[in-house]
């Protein structure tokens, strides 16, 4: 059985763990842009957003409290904006399962608890970007109900 929970300091070892994982998968399409091996937050910063209300972390834990997946989360609102109306946003920053366990709708499990604690922070919608080169995830959040709102786009010089 998977809970869905916050994350705890107790849980930063598997949460590395999954963050290399995700990186190489974004080091192996554009070795150009991500470092092979490296994750996108030392501990200190980890140890910092797990106690950052305004970017909760979720985990999927086993019986034995083993992390089986993650979804960063950050809160975003323009207020007052010129353009932008006040809505608020939950965004995922990222969106992880352990590559060994893939396909056991522990993914789904996470993103359907983002969007319940999206709704009951009385947040308009969900947003996440994600890397063509991903094919998976990009199925995967299609599978979702997810549509893209904006496309991002480059030049190589």
């Amino acid at each position: 059985m998977v809970e869905i929970r916050r994350a705890q300091e107790c849980d930063m070892k598997d949460i590395n763990r999954l963050l290399v994982q995700v990186n190489m998968v974004h080091h192996q399409g554009r070795p150009d842009l991500f470092r092979a091996g490296k994750k996108k937050y030392t501990d200190k910063q980890l140890r910092k957003l797990i106690h950052d209300d305004s970017r909760p972390i979720f985990v999927a834990v086993d019986e034995q409290e083993r992390v089986l997946g993650y979804a960063f989360c950050i809160f975003q609102q323009h207020l007052d904006d010129n353009i932008l109306t006040d809505i608020r946003t939950l965004y995922i920053d990222d969106l992880c399962v352990d590559e060994t366990i893939r396909g056991q709708h522990i993914g789904k499990s996470l993103y359907e608890a983002v969007l319940a604690f999206a709704r009951e922070s009385g947040c308009y919608n969900v947003t996440l970007n994600v890397w063509t080169l991903n094919e998976g995830a990009m199925k995967f959040y299609e599978k979702c109900g997810l549509k893209p709102q904006k496309v991002g786009m480059e030049t190589i010089l």
